[in-house]
């Protein structure tokens, strides 16, 4: 498997674990993102709100993301900042990854649960990780809605994933909010390293104060981006692949079918809904990049060419 992090003790631990949190940028530059963010807050366009997602009996959109807003040239800008002030230290910590979609999320008092999901799928990831650098600006506190996880959970769930393909733990979400998930409180400038198929969550803020933070979506270098897209009222049994780059994020919403994006395949789909008990055994079997398929015995194999 392709390595994602350059030191080897820390890339161990995120292999295990789906995650790691480290030291990333300074106090400095922790205070000028935070003010990029209130300078440029005038461009947004708005967040797409939930009867304009173009899904029928869509809920209501309960957290704040950059991605989410209409107005692409705000996305840019957003991403162009980002990008610029965490080269830098990607260089210092990543295996050669390149940035696909930059976010500042917005906690405000009283609000912004993030439901329990996984991040969409990036890339090809029998082949590779892909990772979200998320770095508060605001020390990140169970109180204000720290990122929530399940460790160990990365690469063993909802393999093809995308804005309308069905999840396979939708019924259980409860069940792993209520006994699966460890808050990780995290230090202003300091973030969190994410398998982007890793379990997690985020509780509403409970204090007074804006808690804000900042995620990176990244892939390796050499990989191409794929956009795994699911259009229900064509067939539920198929997911077409589509090979996207990074202006595609600028323009898409994600609950709307993709336009000028170069299907490569289509991949068979069967909606499977796991029990709670099921998710348990299978946070402790191999990820589905480490199965292998079974080696067939020499008579397996003649037998097979003389049927």
């Amino acid at each position: 498997m392709r390595k994602v992090l350059k030191d080897e003790k820390l890339e161990a631990e995120f292999q295990q674990n789906g995650f790691v949190t480290i030291p990333f940028i300074s106090a400095e530059e922790v205070e000028l993102l935070k003010q990029k963010f209130f300078d440029t807050l005038p461009n947004s366009g708005g967040q797409i709100t939930a009867d304009e997602t173009g899904v029928q009996d869509s809920r209501l959109i309960t957290y704040d993301f950059t991605f989410i807003d209409k107005n692409p040239e705000y996305k840019k800008e957003v991403f162009d900042i980002i990008t610029e002030y965490f080269k830098p230290h990607m260089e210092r910590l990543l295996a050669d990854y390149r940035p696909i979609i930059a976010n500042y999320i917005r906690k405000k008092s009283a609000d912004g649960e993030v439901p329990l999901h996984q991040n969409w799928a990036f890339a090809d990831e029998m082949k590779c990780n892909t990772i979200s650098i998320w770095c508060p600006l605001v020390d990140s506190t169970i109180e204000n809605g720290t990122l929530q996880v399940v460790p160990g959970s990365h690469k063993r769930f909802g393999k093809y994933r995308g804005p309308m393909v069905p999840w396979e733990l939708d019924n259980i979400k409860q069940d792993i909010i209520e006994n699966h998930l460890v808050p990780i409180e995290t230090k202003a400038g300091h973030c969190m390293i994410l398998d982007d198929s890793i379990v997690h969550y985020s509780a509403i803020n409970k204090t007074e104060g804006l808690r804000l933070a900042i995620q990176l979506i990244c892939i390796p270098a050499e990989m191409p981006s794929v956009h795994y897209h699911m259009n229900p009222s064509k067939s539920m049994q198929e997911i077409d692949v589509l090979e996207v780059d990074v202006d595609f994020y600028m323009q898409f919403n994600p609950w709307k079918m993709p336009v000028g994006a170069k299907k490569v395949e289509t991949l068979s789909f069967t909606k499977n809904l796991i029990t709670a008990d099921e998710f348990s055994a299978r946070l402790k079997q191999p990820r589905f990049d480490e199965t292998q398929p079974v080696k067939k015995n020499l008579f397996t194999r003649i037998k097979e060419v003389f049927a």
